[in-house]
């Protein structure tokens, strides 16, 4: 069984415990997902499953899309809904859509953000989460994330009341933390903030409508159907230029020979090559020999 496995996570449940479901259900230990989604978010989670697992982390990379309900006037330890507040504004908080736009605006394109404390970046060897858990605040690198679009869901001309809260579509690069992004916005508008609810409508090129939830995948299997909910590695690939091998190259290909650096690479980071349009290799640009290329996946055993 190999193939990527569009799933549905539902809430309640951490990444790493739909992979154990999945290995049970699908009776094969080469299960793994494509990025963390924590236990209070829904959403597109793709699985690789089998040989499939060598392109696991172009999925990881690649762009998401969510929607978020902010919520403006508490900070949380977590800054979602399930951490206990941190700093609370009672106040009658005012703003109108125009402000809340520019502020949106401000946010979008490339920002730095710092990890927040209950998350798996790891510090000095040990996941922040470690040193949350024992009340412990330790300094966390700041990153660039990319916000490709924030887009603000509602019709509203003026908000206003002691908590406000609104819909947001987010299509992101990977690594940005919405609940921190929350906190941003409410920062820019002045008050504390928090993200009250959060869903991965998509995570490539994969959304809601290719999904399936863990019950269906069950109901599949059960059925001996399971392949119609598999797809192919190449869906996670369509991002890259294809060629066909031809005769002349077959052999080197397949042998993961360095070649000369097609001319596709000037304008993409990766090429695949494959026969009938499955792939059996992602080329680079080598690293340090300029005008070459070299495998960065193979892909020989892939049906």
């Amino acid at each position: 069984m190999n193939g990527i496995l569009p799933l549905w996570k539902e809430r309640g449940m951490t990444s790493h415990d739909c992979v154990f479901k999945l290995r049970k259900i699908l009776r094969t230990k080469k299960v793994g997902h494509t990025g963390t989604l924590d236990p209070g978010v829904e959403g597109v989670l793709p699985i690789c499953i089998g040989q499939a697992t060598r392109i696991a982390e172009y999925l990881t990379d690649a762009g998401k899309t969510y929607e978020a309900i902010i919520s403006i006037g508490r900070t949380t330890t977590t800054e979602d809904a399930e951490g206990e507040t941190v700093e609370q504004n009672h106040t009658i908080k005012k703003f109108s859509r125009e402000q809340l736009l520019e502020v949106l605006a401000s946010l979008t394109g490339v920002i730095e953000q710092t990890p927040p404390m209950f998350s798996a970046v790891k510090v000095n060897g040990k996941r922040l989460y470690e040193y949350a858990r024992k009340g412990e605040t330790i300094e966390r690198p700041t990153r660039q994330v990319t916000i490709y679009a924030l887009e603000l869901l509602d019709n509203l001309e003026r908000y206003e009341g002691q908590e406000i809260t609104f819909p947001v579509r987010i299509a992101c690069s990977k690594g940005t933390y919405i609940r921190t992004l929350a906190v941003q916005i409410g920062e820019a508008l002045g008050y504390p903030a928090h993200m009250k609810e959060l869903v991965r409508t998509a995570s490539g090129t994969f959304t809601q409508d290719n999904c399936f939830t863990l019950a269906q995948v069950a109901e599949l299997m059960a059925a001996e159907q399971i392949a119609t909910c598999i797809l192919p590695v190449e869906y996670a690939l369509t991002d890259y230029p294809y060629i066909e091998i031809t005769a002349a190259l077959e052999k080197e290909i397949f042998n993961g020979q360095v070649l000369p650096a097609d001319a596709l690479l000037k304008r993409h980071d990766k090429i695949v090559f494959g026969i009938n349009g499955k792939a059996v290799a992602v080329y680079q640009a080598h690293p340090t020999k300029e005008g070459l290329m070299k495998p960065h996946k193979m892909f020989p055993m892939i049906e």
